[in-house]
């Protein structure tokens, strides 16, 4: 089975690079009953980044909102799902760089079942060239 691909908004929050923080944003999220497809936290300048990826964008945005939180977004990224092979990631990278699209970042993983499971961002500019490229839904 070929991949599927499919664009979703995601926003940000910066927090203090400490102990505790991620959990903190996720407890209160859970709390509120946000479901997220996709996380992503990472050391940036003196604090960090958490990318968060919502089932409902709009109800995120309430409970950030709420929260008082600094959010920046919606942004788009790439959801990408599919058979687990060899290249697997390397084959996605290689249609872009052939296509010559910048990627900001990528993480991805093998969830079981022999399927893998991928997270793309690319610059907002790339975004409409990434998904016919990619052929997001």
């Amino acid at each position: 089975m070929a991949e599927t691909v499919r664009t979703a908004d995601y926003f940000y929050v910066m927090v203090p690079d400490k102990p505790g923080e991620g959990a903190r944003i996720l407890a209160e999220l859970k709390s509120a009953g946000i479901n997220l497809v996709a996380y992503s936290g990472f050391p940036s300048g003196r604090g960090a980044q958490l990318d968060l990826v919502p089932t409902d964008p709009g109800a995120f945005q309430a409970v950030a909102r709420q929260k008082k939180w600094k959010v920046k977004g919606p942004k788009r990224a790439f959801l990408i799902e599919g058979d687990d092979r060899v290249g697997a990631c390397a084959d996605v990278l290689g249609r872009l760089a052939a296509a010559k699209i910048n990627v900001t970042a990528m993480d991805a993983v093998a969830h079981g079942g022999g399927r893998y499971a991928a997270i793309l961002w690319v610059k907002p500019r790339d975004v409409k060239k990434t998904a016919g490229v990619l052929g997001a839904m």
